[in-house]
């Protein structure tokens, strides 16, 4: 996959209320000379979201698209695809994208699609878990270790293949804000270094396994 010498042209979409944490990592690993790609477009379907603010900031493209009423599926992904296009991306990036992509995005996209997700999937993941929500039902559950996933995206819920993911301890006086900010630094390393294998064509989706091919 990928692997040209432009530098990668990411799509990065989000809703809710995202502060844009992740965005600027993207940022900063790019101007850092750490990731070879460049963001080409913010596409936010909640207005006036922090990421965006931090987007017009940089200078890069950023779209607020109004979709409240429009449902998910067919309709949601016409939407975002004529609004993607102009931009021409070649990865897209969802960072609390909180919208479901139905089998045209996916399609289009197949196999071009990444999100994180605050947990190890399988476990803690599916419809309703993210944010906040995830972090209560780990410390629930009493497990001792948590972490994050980067995965491709499909059309369900977390179902991707995974391509990468770090493990972070669970401490007895955890609250769902002090696990989401042990985890929150390790999710922006893991988001960088699987776009940078993407951009590099290491990354090839065999069944649900995602083969890490070796440096060229």
């Amino acid at each position: 996959m990928a692997s040209t010498n432009a530098p990668l042209r990411l799509a990065v979409l989000l809703s809710g209320q995202g502060r844009g944490s992740t965005l600027q990592a993207f940022l900063d690993a790019a101007a850092a000379g750490r990731l070879p790609a460049q963001v080409a477009v913010v596409l936010s379907t909640t207005p006036g979201t922090p990421a965006i603010a931090r987007a017009r900031a940089a200078g890069v493209p950023a779209l607020e698209l109004e979709v409240h009423d429009v449902p998910d599926g067919e309709a949601l992904d016409a939407r975002l695809l004529e609004a993607l296009a102009p931009f021409q991306p070649d990865l897209i990036c969802l960072t609390g994208f909180m919208r479901r992509l139905g089998s045209r995005f996916c399609q289009t996209y197949r196999w071009r699609i990444l999100n994180s997700h605050p947990a190890l999937i399988p476990a803690f993941c599916g419809k309703g878990m993210y944010g906040h929500h995830v972090h209560e039902a780990v410390l629930a559950y009493g497990v001792k270790v948590s972490g994050c996933t980067i995965h491709f995206v499909n059309e369900e819920y977390d179902a991707g293949p995974v391509v990468t993911q770090r493990c972070v301890p669970v401490c007895e006086d955890d609250t769902p804000a002090t696990l989401a900010a042990r985890i929150l630094p390790e999710e922006h390393q893991a988001y960088v270094e699987a776009i940078r294998l993407f951009a590099e064509g290491r990354l090839r989706v065999v069944g649900r396994r995602v083969e890490v091919l070796g440096a060229k």
